[in-house]
């Protein structure tokens, strides 16, 4: 226990339900802390890892500056490595190919290995096309075949890109994502204009990790540092959310709120009596939010009863918990209060959704779905306090009036800012865990 972080669990909630009522919602807040507290006395509390950095040397990687970019940001990841750690360099085309080492294996980092590294970043060159997919089966190969690595490790890959997956199927690339499920995590990055949200979005939901947009090849660099040290940082290999409800209660879904909303209700894996398992991924010092929404069995005026009880767990060891309470009243004050974090995380989730389903829409030519969604995003944006999202939305519509929503399509709109936006729609706002919480 003493080589993982501490964690604590927070719930807020309005525990009171009406007579008759039957939904529960909650935010279960997760904090982690490095044992030893911040710093390098925590640095020996780290989990053992191995990386993966994935670079398109497709052809259109030769345009605006986007291969020597690529190529600094790959340099930078690696020379932060830490010593020990085992890594591979990739070029990803048509076919991957191992760039550092040579043959399909991982070498343990150290000053001559990122070296050799770097140099061999040095002389990537673009050419051919794009099958992320083989990339990722590749990685999978890596990992899974490196007996060095150790149990427990923090299996972590960067993949970068800059155009569509157009060299194989989009059954061959959901094979893919199956073969690596839970093998290793990974984070995604999308330079240019020219690549696909949704499918970056598929890929490091699957997998676990984030996704965003780099419109401007300059920023790839300071991208990839942050990646690769959050990576570095990680504590504990694979976390789970462990949830048991009553019998005759069905848990409706679990969403993570911050720091991305992410619906994790489909990745249930049943773990024993009346209790599933939600995979959270790698852990280092931290905090994420979880929406839970709990369909019980309504209980008689006065009755208490749990509403479900969540676990954080490693292996076969429970990191910390908490529960959901569920009591009925005739008090109509008690049961019409809604709590703070779960209406402002009610809010986010819902923002999300109206600014893809707009911009679908608008893709689509559907300019009356388009104006009514993207307005309800203005309206939301506003009530979250999320002011990224609000100004990336001022580049997409003219705001007419923003308490009731009223806005216009503007017609000449950057590519850049409608994929920031797509990207960008899922990126949250914390509450303060002094406000008004219960409502």
């Amino acid at each position: 226990m003493s080589d993982f972080p501490e964690f604590a669990v927070r719930v807020d909630q309005n525990p009171y339900l009406p007579a008759g009522g039957r939904e529960m919602h909650a935010i279960v807040s997760v904090e982690a802390r490095a044992s030893g507290g911040p710093g390098p006395a925590a640095d020996g509390g780290r989990a053992p890892a191995a990386e993966i950095i994935m670079i398109d040397t497709s052809g259109s990687m030769s345009y605006r500056g986007k291969m020597a970019a690529a190529k600094r940001a790959a340099r930078a990841a690696v020379n932060v490595l830490r010593d020990g750690v085992h890594f591979a360099v990739v070029a990803g085309a048509n076919r991957p190919r191992m760039v550092y080492p040579q043959g399909e294996r991982l070498v343990q980092a150290d000053a001559a290995s990122r070296r050799g590294a770097v140099d061999a970043v040095g002389r990537l060159e673009a050419a051919g096309g794009t099958a992320i997919g083989s990339w990722l089966r590749l990685a999978d190969r890596l990992f899974t075949g490196h007996d060095a690595v150790a149990a427990g490790a923090v299996k972590h890959a960067i993949l970068l890109t800059d155009g569509k997956n157009q060299h194989e199927s989009d059954e061959e690339l959901d094979a893919a994502l199956r073969q690596c499920t839970g093998r290793f995590l990974c984070d995604a990055r999308g330079v240019g204009t020219d690549w696909n949200v949704a499918e970056l979005r598929k890929i490091t939901s699957v997998l676990l990790g984030g996704f965003l947009d780099v419109p401007d090849p300059a920023d790839l660099e300071a991208d990839f540092l942050a990646m690769t040290r959050a990576a570095m940082s990680k504590q504990v290999a694979d976390v789970t959310l462990r949830v048991w409800t009553p019998q005759q209660a069905r848990l409706r879904f679990v969403k993570q709120m911050v720091p991305a909303v992410e619906d994790l209700t489909a990745r249930r894996g049943e773990s024993g009596p009346q209790t599933g398992d939600y995979p959270l991924g790698a852990w280092g010092d931290e905090n994420r939010e979880y929406h839970l929404c709990v369909e019980v069995q309504p209980g008689d005026v006065g009755r208490q009863m749990r509403a479900a009880w969540v676990k954080l767990v490693a292996g076969d060891q429970v990191l910390a918990s908490g529960n959901v309470i569920a009591e009925w009243t005739d008090d109509e004050a008690r049961s019409t209060r809604i709590n703070g974090r779960v209406a402002h995380h009610t809010g986010q989730s819902e923002l999300a959704e109206a600014i893809q389903q707009g911009l679908e829409a608008r893709r689509e030519g559907d300019e009356d779905t388009a104006t009514a969604r993207l307005g309800r995003a203005v309206v939301l944006a506003r009530e979250v306090g999320n002011e990224q999202i609000s100004g990336l939305l001022d580049k997409v519509v003219d705001v007419v009036d923003p308490a009731r929503g009223t806005v216009r399509l503007k017609r000449d709109v950057a590519k850049a800012d409608e994929m920031s936006l797509d990207t960008r729609s899922v990126r949250t706002v914390r509450t303060r865990h002094g406000d008004a919480a219960g409502g």
